[in-house]
């Protein structure tokens, strides 16, 4: 009888239970390969798809409103880059203006410097004089000039003086004012012949100069809104005075000089454009349409103006 040998089996405690012996013939080997795959195996990562969780959401801004971008627009400061050039034209208004209202009635609406002279020599005017009362004239246009810039002074701070609708919104009135007397003027409300006044005072006459007399005030305003005190647009004994003071008279560049210069300019060729268009036409209502489209043309041009940027002033 042969001896029986019996194979001894070590069995490793550390072994996952997947490779301990098995009492099948060769399932001991199955097991431990089948083992070693599964520890050799990577795992697999999920891709996320457009309809998986893991996926996020394309969240964007969403699109203000019509009327939002419009508030910001409007109420956005705009910027004062050759903002010089639009009170350019507003001295060239002024002296257009003053010249033609001095021919009809004798009196400015504007330079109140000389209608300070005509008022104080009211009281000595002989009364056979050809302008009887031509300082009763002067007083309404000093005293609306004056509520022009209370108004126009208080509104500007009060909405924000740079701000976009503040600017249109005084030039807008400013503009309606001029066409309101060009309009009175033309419809015979207002006689309109440029002619030497010799009888007793036309009162209806006090109405355009103390409608053109409050526009002024807004255009001084502006400018000094703007920061461009340099460019009063009704002023000119002080706008000399600084030209001729400047100690930098003669520099190559000086912006404030070339601005009160040009201002100067555009005064005088206003007011000799206003006599020979009044002297073309013998009627005053000419130069006012000419100046209500100038100023609706600077409004316009508030409206499009672009921001300030930071930098920038």
């Amino acid at each position: 009888m042969h001896p029986t040998h019996t194979t001894k089996t070590t069995v490793d405690p550390n072994a996952p239970s997947s490779v301990k012996p098995s009492h099948y013939p060769y399932s001991n080997a199955f097991i431990a390969i089948s083992s070693l795959n599964k520890t050799t195996e990577t795992p697999t990562k999920t891709i996320p798809t457009p309809f998986t969780p893991l996926d996020k959401p394309n969240i964007s801004r969403p699109p203000q409103s019509i009327l939002h971008r419009s508030q910001s627009y409007w109420t956005a400061v705009v910027s004062t880059v050759h903002a010089d050039i639009l009170f350019l034209c507003c001295c060239y208004i002024s002296g257009l203006v003053d010249s033609t209202i001095y021919n009809a009635f004798g009196t400015f609406v504007s330079m109140q410097t000389g209608n300070t002279i005509f008022l104080g020599l009211g009281g000595a005017t002989p009364e056979d004089t050809s302008k009887p009362y031509g300082w009763a004239k002067s007083l309404v246009s000093i005293a609306c000039f004056c509520l022009g810039c209370l108004a126009f002074s208080h509104a500007t701070h009060y909405f924000g003086k740079l701000r976009r609708i503040t600017l249109v919104a005084s030039f807008l009135v400013q503009t309606i004012i001029i066409l309101i007397a060009a309009v009175m003027v033309e419809i015979d409300v207002v006689e309109g012949r440029l002619e030497t006044i010799t009888d007793d005072i036309d009162w209806y006459t006090v109405v355009p100069i103390a409608l053109l007399s409050f526009q002024s005030a807004g255009q001084i305003v502006g400018s000094r809104a703007v920061n461009l005190s340099e460019l009063p647009t009704v002023v000119l004994t002080s706008m000399l005075h600084d030209i001729f003071t400047d100690r930098k008279l003669v520099a190559k560049e000086n912006v404030k000089r070339n601005r009160r210069v040009l201002a100067f300019f555009a005064i005088l060729v206003g007011a000799i454009c206003g006599g020979f268009i009044g002297e073309g036409t013998d009627r005053m209502q000419v130069p006012l349409w000419i100046a209500g489209g100038i100023k609706f043309v600077v409004t316009l041009a508030w409206v499009f103006w672009p921001e300030e940027k930071a930098g920038i002033v």
